[in-house]
Parts: C-alpha cells; sequence; structure tokens
C-alpha cells in the first residue's frame, strides 16, 4: 500500500458500543416518560458531546430538560462501559494485525471523550495496538469537522493524505474526507444517506470486505 497510516473511530467501528449507548438512551428516555426519536438519535452518532446537546435539545424541544436528562443517560451508559469489556466487532482482530504486519502505525480518533476511550480499548484488549488516542475532548469542533483527523495526523507527523481513515457515521466521515484522508466505511447502525454516498468513499458492509480491498491494493 502507498499509504503511510491508519487512524480509526471507535464506537461503533472497533467496538459494538453504539447499540450500549442506544439501549441506554431508550431506556432514559422511558424513565422520564419521553418519546424515543430514532432519527435524531442516529443524527448525532459520530459527534462529541458539545456537538450533540444542540442536536437533540433542537430535537426534542420542551420535551426534555437536556441538563436533566443527559446526566441520567450518561449514568446508564457508563454503568456497562466503564466496567465491562464491550464486544470487538467482527473482523477487527484480523484487519489490525494485518496492518501490523505491514508495518503501517494505528491510531484512534474518536468523539469519546480521552480518559473513556482508553479505558474502552483496554478492556477489551485492543489498546496494544494503537500508538495514541485523539478524543473529542481535545478538540474544539467535533466530527463532522476535520479537526480531530487532522490532529491525528498531525501528532503521527504524517500528512492527511498518506492516511487511511475507518468510519462507521456519516458524521465521521465527512470529518475523514474534509481532512482530505482515503476513507473506507463499514456500516454499523445507519446506512449511509445519499450526501454521504456522494463523497465518493469506499463503503463496505462487514470489516472483512474492507481487508480484502486494502489486501488488493
Amino acid at each position: 500500500m502507498n499509504y503511510k497510516a491508519a487512524i480509526f473511530d471507535m464506537d461503533g467501528l472497533l467496538l459494538d458500543t453504539e447499540q450500549v449507548c442506544m439501549t441506554a438512551f431508550q431506556q432514559t428516555c422511558t424513565e422520564m416518560d419521553i418519546p424515543f426519536k430514532q432519527d435524531i438519535y442516529l443524527s448525532i452518532i459520530g459527534r462529541n458531546q458539545a456537538g450533540i446537546k444542540p442536536i437533540i435539545e433542537n430535537g426534542y424541544g420542551d420535551l426534555l430538560d437536556y441538563s436533566v436528562f443527559h446526566p441520567r443517560w450518561m449514568q446508564r451508559y457508563l454503568a456497562v462501559v466503564e466496567h465491562q469489556a464491550i464486544p470487538v466487532k467482527s473482523g477487527i482482530i484480523a484487519l489490525l494485525e494485518w496492518l501490523q504486519s505491514q508495518n503501517i502505525p494505528m491510531v484512534v480518533a474518536t468523539s469519546t471523550h480521552n480518559a473513556l476511550a482508553h479505558k474502552k480499548l483496554q478492556l477489551a484488549g485492543l489498546a496494544h495496538y494503537f500508538s495514541h488516542i485523539t478524543s473529542g475532548d481535545e478538540v474544539i469542533n467535533g466530527k463532522p469537522a476535520p479537526e480531530i483527523y487532522l490532529l491525528a495526523a498531525q501528532r503521527l507527523h504524517i500528512s492527511p493524505e498518506q492516511c487511511l481513515a475507518f468510519e462507521d457515521s456519516n458524521n465521521g466521515v465527512k470529518s475523514a474526507i474534509a481532512a482530505n484522508m482515503t476513507v473506507l466505511q463499514i456500516i454499523d447502525l445507519v446506512e449511509p444517506d445519499t450526501d454521504t454516498r456522494a463523497l465518493g468513499h469506499h463503503i463496505f458492509n462487514t470489516m472483512d470486505e474492507a481487508l480484502t480491498f486494502l489486501k488488493a491494493v
């Protein structure tokens, strides 16, 4: 390959956490007698906390007090992810091992807070594959802005154009493409919408398909 680094999203891409987070959101809605608006929820996937807040507030309006809802939602979510190993997504280990065999440095660019991202990867047994984590709390403008991917490339001292970016969410894809990286999207909870597909990146249903593609490049 002509690429010199691989940058990975984490939730929904490396780890099967998106379903855990959505379930916690749904349960909090039920507890507070608030309707679960799936379209609103799916639109926040890939964003950091600063990006999530206005979308939920605008989408729910007077139905929801975010200052009350968010702590309850996070309490449910963290009760799982801070203490249990979240399952690794299918095909990830094979891909990471192959990239390692190709001497391709690997890092994470996640909207998750840095300390929590480290804990998730450690519990899942993946932390040793990555030289560092760039997280949502380290940037001003989260995904879909390119800032997090540009920072990850800067820390590697590698130009963004020489980086592969692995994403599951549409927001993440837009972020990596805006950073001028070659993007591989592996679909998780959200199908790429028309605007995302028009970006012309590589889209796969499974990580195994992505690995087969890379081996042929």
